[in-house]
């Protein structure tokens, strides 16, 4: 009897290491697939977030730029004006 209490007690212990290592198995695998995908989720929010605070910065920094923006359009109209107009330029 005493050893039949043994084998019992074995296969049950054995049963529940098989099933707590499943268990962790099955958890590991998730956690890989939720930091997966949350890391893309974030990757994606961080990427929205970036355009939309880059925009609201280009707009606020506007009024500084605006005469380099002259500036570099000036210099553009000088050269594309001084350039012949019966000359085909160097494809690109």
């Amino acid at each position: 009897m005493l050893k039949l209490g043994v084998v019992i007690a074995a296969v049950v212990g054995f049963c529940w290491l098989g099933a707590a290592l499943l268990g962790g198995l099955f958890k590991l695998v998730f956690g890989l697939l939720g930091v997966v995908f949350g890391g893309l989720a974030g990757l994606f929010t961080v990427g929205v977030v970036g355009v939309v605070v880059a925009s609201l910065v280009m707009l606020a920094l506007l009024p500084l730029l605006l005469p380099v923006l002259f500036v570099a359009g000036l210099v553009w109209l000088t050269v594309h004006a001084a350039q012949p107009r019966g000359q085909v330029t160097a494809s690109r």
